[in-house]
């Protein structure tokens, strides 16, 4: 038997191609890298192959370009180049690695989204997509978004058989134009990592974590913080992230400005159990974010058992709806955010640990094993002839 028919009935045996194509995948760290990323884990776990395709640099550091394809932990990576925004990166070489898929797998409404959609019978492959969010994330261009949304990202989503929604809100917005075939699915995520490692007695301590964007509104976070540090000296604030729009000195300068060198410390780029130790003393955590995809940090923060406090975006808003413990504030007014900050460090005072197993109890429910099984049903029904059962496709990309 020659090596090619080899490989052929190889593959033949094992489990489903799921092709993903995403604009940002690893090294880079961010919400939906670490999504794609558990999610192919869990895949390869079960059986799946998996590749990514993906962009040939980080948007932070376009300059540098990383290698062309790369296998880690099971996961083949292909990285294309791309040019334009890192908002909608066009990247037509995607089409030169789909032909053996079996399925792909779009993430975030970008120019995947739609040259795949319109392409679609150049590649010919079934589709779903994860919608992460969408594009309105913010007010800016509302009205030029709204009317691309409902004809171009309309169009487009005819060519997928699912779109799958990682929120409440995502899912409203899109039944608007996909309707039945429209799935929730919210993101997995990682609630081992720094699982109950949090301070057990309150503290004045306060953790943020995610890469220094300017939607993260880390300026308003830090107005906040001169807010609380005026009312009680011990109040802390450690900020942990990855350089984005914004840079350390940037950063640094913001802290300076209001004198808070004392109140605030700044972590880049650290590894996971540096940040375990943060938390570990630590009680609450703060989002100032103007946008969320989903909002995957707070359900890592609750999996350590911080007590988040929120910006009110739709993300996090439909969080606290599923999860009233939860708080919000509006992180624009500053002497609002610093109240709520100070309610929550009471609400833990006077706990006697139950709030705190809330939060752990409510994180349990995004373990990445439950999501993927999820994600792994609609792929079966989407590769399953019309008429047939999806269950011998399941059984075969669970055999490992």
């Amino acid at each position: 038997m020659t090596s090619a028919v080899a490989d052929i009935q190889a593959n033949k045996q094992a489990g489903p191609l799921i092709v993903h194509v995403v604009r940002q995948f690893l090294p880079n760290k961010g919400g939906l890298e670490d999504v794609v990323a558990n999610l192919c884990r869990q895949l390869v776990s079960r059986g799946y192959r998996v590749r990514v395709v993906t962009c040939n640099s980080l948007f932070s550091d376009p300059g540098r370009h990383l290698p062309e394809s790369e296998t880690i932990d099971g996961i083949e990576i292909v990285r294309i180049p791309w040019s334009g925004s890192s908002r909608y990166p066009l990247a037509p070489k995607v089409f030169r690695h789909l032909a053996d898929a079996d399925l792909i797998h779009v993430h975030a409404i970008d120019f995947f989204f739609d040259a795949l959609a319109w392409g679609k019978l150049l590649h010919g492959r079934p589709m779903v997509a994860t919608t992460h969010g969408g594009f309105f994330h913010t007010q800016k261009y509302a009205a030029i978004k709204k009317v691309w949304f409902n004809t171009a990202t309309r169009l487009s989503a005819l060519g997928y058989a699912s779109l799958i929604c990682c929120s409440q809100s995502d899912a409203r917005l899109f039944s608007q134009i996909a309707d039945s075939r429209v799935h929730l699915i919210e993101n997995g995520a990682d609630v081992s990592k720094f699982s109950n490692c949090a301070a057990l007695e309150a503290r004045r301590r306060v953790v943020t974590i995610g890469r220094f964007s300017i939607n993260k509104r880390l300026d308003h976070l830090l107005d906040v913080m001169k807010v609380l540090a005026a009312r009680h000296d011990d109040w802390h604030l450690d900020i942990v992230g990855a350089e984005s729009d914004l840079d350390r000195a940037t950063m640094e300068k913001e802290i300076a400005a209001r004198n808070l060198a004392r109140n605030v410390a700044l972590h880049v780029s650290i590894d996971e159990g540096s940040i375990r130790n943060i938390i570990a003393r630590a009680s609450l955590f703060a989002s100032a974010s103007e946008y969320e995809g989903f909002g995957l940090v707070a359900i890592e923060a609750m999996s350590a058992g911080l007590l988040p406090v929120l910006n009110v975006n739709e993300a996090y808003k439909a969080m606290a709806e599923t999860h009233p413990a939860l708080m919000l504030a509006d992180f624009a007014d500053p002497e609002a955010a610093a109240d709520a900050l100070t309610e929550a460090f009471e609400r833990l005072e006077a706990d006697d640990l139950s709030l705190r197993q809330e939060l752990l109890r409510d994180a349990r429910a995004y373990a990445w094993n439950e999501v993927a099984q999820r994600y792994m049903d609609v792929y079966a029904e989407t590769l399953t002839p019309r008429g047939k059962s999806p269950q011998l496709l399941r059984q075969r990309g669970q055999a490992a």
